[in-house]
């Protein structure tokens, strides 16, 4: 009965994991989907397929766990934040494609806000920027582009949620509709210091309020799935975003502790305690988790493209069958060519914000070929974490912040580029023995309030390292590589 599923839908793929009362990954499923691109810098998903993924991969899981539902304790789902759901709340069917956190068709009416001096509000109530990456404007688009949409809203006909609430409202047949803080901290229409839904974003948006979900802690109860799904009623007892789930799956959980996340995106958490850090290098001030009522803050900071870039070298340039080759080619190229690869494919995250920005290349030679190209998408992983290092600690100043680096996330399993990664940062990188961080951080929020898994510091405690990478590049080396880095960033943003 110590068994928990755990949901982590993702922006590819969704997956299903059942962990082992000792925590150990038992089984996995995943399906891909079809990704939707309907005009340049716009990106949507079927919000059916998200659905049909994820119960398909759960029914997977379950039985290639050689278990039945009776063994299961709970489930915890982790999602992809910032995707943008809009449904019926009679039939349940969505009006509209889902609008996926890297899409940038709402930078017009971000570029307006800011101009009409709103940010400075949006930076106080929400932690967040004004920028196209978070859910409000996706919602307001939605309801501005759906034939009366926004009337029916307002007469409580439809239900906004990000994909936590979609499939919290489809697991439990349509009787739950509720997110954890974790997720509403990213919509840009919640209070992160008064905790609830506020009442100004929503009206600078002229977003109904009826069509909220409910926010509950991140441990807590949000229904059961209907028994049809898996031959019996499951408590789902934990929901975290997909970052938040990765930071209490590495147990981040004292203030100063950091990791960060290579997935598609690269995402950074720093977590500050109790104390709401307000960045004045534009990072995020966001919520780390809130367990029992009790809300713990983090310094963020979002890199829209990292394992996307390997993604890329792959699918567009074709010179990569499989991602694990990069290393070999990466291993392989001229040293003495410096390469540069911005990749701002979906414009350039923190610290600079920057929505037209577009990908450039640097540095090429004639003899430039497909391994200098592996070397440096490599490598641009690495340069923009650092960008997001040296500003979280310009925010926050308190002694030992961040001075060791937790990863986990796909591009984590590359040593060459874990190694560049501690080379380019100066400081130690920590690569955990359970890569499955973002899965294990909702399985621990289920299994620990079903009162089958371990509490908080016996959890820690459990952590493990499987290796440390430490640098090996001289200071002036690392100086001189980064600052190519950022006059390369420069010219990129001039260019758009």
């Amino acid at each position: 009965m110590g068994h928990i599923l755990a949901i982590d839908q993702g922006t590819t793929s969704s997956r299903a994991i059942v962990f082992g009362p000792d925590l150990s990954v038992t089984a996995l499923a995943q399906q891909e989907f079809e990704q939707h691109y309907p005009r340049p810098g716009w990106v949507e998903h079927d919000a059916g397929d998200l659905w049909s993924s994820t119960a398909a991969t759960c029914r997977a899981a379950i039985e290639r766990a050689g278990l039945r539902t009776d063994d299961i304790a709970a489930i915890g789902i982790t999602n992809q934040r910032e995707t943008t759901v809009v449904w019926e709340r009679a039939t349940g069917r969505p009006i509209h494609h889902a609008i996926v956190w890297q899409d940038r068709r709402t930078w017009e009416v971000c570029d307006r806000l800011r101009d009409e001096g709103h940010e400075a509000l949006v930076r106080k109530v929400t932690g967040l920027l004004l920028d196209p990456y978070f859910s409000a404007t996706k919602l307001a688009w939605i309801l501005d582009h759906v034939d009366g949409a926004r009337e029916r809203a307002r007469r409580g006909e439809l239900l906004f949620g990000t994909v936590d609430s979609w499939l919290v409202w489809n697991l439990t047949g349509g009787a739950v509709h509720a997110t954890d803080a974790t997720n509403a901290c990213r919509t840009m229409l919640y209070d992160i210091s008064k905790g609830r839904w506020s009442s100004r974003m929503c009206a600078m948006l002229d977003i109904p309020m009826e069509m909220l979900p409910e926010v509950r802690d991140s441990n807590a109860q949000f229904g059961s799935t209907r028994a049809d799904l898996f031959g019996r009623e499951l408590p789902i007892l934990g929901i975290a975003g997909d970052q938040q789930a990765a930071t209490i799956g590495q147990a981040c959980f004292e203030p100063g502790m950091l990791k960060s996340t290579y997935g598609t995106g690269c995402f950074a958490l720093l977590n500050t305690g109790t104390d709401r850090v307000n960045s004045e290098n534009r990072l995020l001030t966001t919520v780390a988790y809130r367990l029992d009522g009790e809300v713990t803050y983090a310094l963020e900071g979002s890199i829209f493209i990292a394992g996307a870039v390997v993604q890329w070298l792959r699918d567009g340039l074709k010179i990569i069958r499989a991602a694990p080759e990069t290393q070999g080619l990466a291993e392989a190229a001229d040293p003495a060519q410096e390469v540069i690869l911005v990749p701002a494919f979906t414009g350039l995250g923190a610290p600079y914000w920057q929505p037209q920005a577009r990908g450039a290349i640097f540095g090429l030679t004639r003899n430039a070929g497909p391994a200098e190209l592996a070397k440096a998408a490599l490598e641009s992983v690495g340069f923009q974490t650092r960008d997001l290092l040296e500003a979280m600690r310009a925010d926050w100043k308190a002694e030992g912040a961040g001075e060791v680096l937790r990863v986990d996330g796909g591009m984590s399993a590359s040593d060459w580029a874990m190694q560049f990664l501690s080379d380019i940062l100066g400081g130690p990188v920590d690569r955990p023995r359970v890569l499955e961080t973002t899965a294990l951080g909702a399985a621990w929020l289920a299994g620990s309030k079903a009162g089958a898994w371990p509490g908080r510091g016996e959890f820690a405690e459990a952590w493990a390292l499987e290796r440390r990478f430490t640098p090996a590049m001289e200071k002036a080396d690392r100086d001189r590589r980064y600052a190519a880095w950022q006059r390369a960033v420069q010219a990129t943003i001039a260019a758009g």
